[in-house]
């Protein structure tokens, strides 16, 4: 069982515990706005969601519960290499700890897997995430119309590369 370590976030694997923390997260409409599925209406749209992310075999993904102060308020992984994710909980934002989160999930998966780019796939409105994003080294590679379809209408998509002779030659740590 892998557990990263930074200055101020534990990022540790799911368990079935963790259901009503992601419940806070993926039922709250501020922190679903341009999550890829509209936010849950109930429990168990979470618990089904936190299983899946359990069953994530090892081959395809890496996934992981991003915890502050000993409370999950939020996730970073690949839930299907080289596709990265992440979302946090409103009350964790704007305090750097996407940022942490992901470098040490992009230096984690880059040491073990042989993955010669990590992309995303961001909705444009979502310029928080793309800033960080870009901010983190990854390139615009392309823009999809109509990818998600949400409660209040489609929803289009920002692509985006990073590869790893970037991200390993990066002044900023």
């Amino acid at each position: 069982m892998t557990i990263l370590v930074t200055e101020r976030l534990r990022l540790r694997p799911a368990t079935i515990d963790d259901v009503n923390a992601f419940h806070a997260v993926l039922s709250n409409v501020e922190a679903t706005r341009y999550w890829s599925t509209p936010p849950h209406r109930t429990l168990e749209q979470s618990r089904a969601w936190v299983e899946a992310m359990i069953a994530t075999p090892a081959d395809e993904g890496v996934e992981f519960v991003v915890e502050l102060e000993g409370r999950a308020v939020g996730k970073a992984g690949f839930f299907r290499l080289p596709e990265i994710g992440f979302i946090l909980h409103p009350s964790a934002w704007g305090r750097g700890l996407a940022r942490e989160a992901l470098v040490a999930l992009i230096d984690h998966v880059l040491a073990t897997r042989d993955l010669p780019t990590v992309i995303a796939d961001v909705d444009p409105r979502n310029t928080r995430s793309l800033r960080l994003l870009e901010g983190l080294g990854f390139r615009r590679t392309g823009y999809r119309a109509r990818t998600y379809r949400l409660d209040d209408g489609w929803a289009d998509s920002v692509d985006l590369a990073l590869d790893r002779r970037t991200w390993t030659s990066r002044a900023d740590p």
